[in-house]
């Protein structure tokens, strides 16, 4: 059925959006990308985004484009290999920018952390390892 998803969001300034995800170790498809769009490829194969610029996005839709301040127009998690890789993920894009979504969630066996980017995107990583308690 499917293999791959790409999530299609708008941002305010390309370039800044480019180098916050760059920064955190993410990399772009230039075949893919140019002024208005850019596909981040998040793991290669299988789970893309794809950044537009807000009147590119706007182009493909008839409805307004969520405002991100005042309301969550999505929640995307993603999978780590550890609490490590969690807390240093969202330590790294709180150093770039982002807003931390409160403290870590810990139940034992999945742990969970996440942040708003610079648009407003609500991102989580989560590592589960372990037996749900009974």
């Amino acid at each position: 059925m499917h293999k791959q998803i790409i999530v299609t969001m708008a941002v305010r300034d390309l370039d800044k959006s480019r180098a916050f995800f760059s920064a955190l170790g993410y990399a772009f498809e230039p075949m893919f990308s140019n002024e208005d769009a850019a596909l981040m490829v998040i793991s290669e194969g299988s789970i893309n985004a794809m950044l537009m610029t807000a009147p590119f996005f706007s182009s493909f839709h008839t409805r307004k484009i969520a405002n991100t301040q005042e309301a969550v127009e999505m929640w995307l998690c993603l999978s780590c290999d550890s609490r490590e890789e969690v807390d240093r993920l969202v330590a790294k894009a709180v150093a770039l920018g982002a807003t931390a979504t409160g403290e870590p969630d810990d139940h034992g066996f999945m742990y969970g952390h996440g942040f708003t980017d610079l648009d407003g995107h609500a991102w989580q990583f989560t590592h589960i390892g372990g037996t749900p308690a009974q």
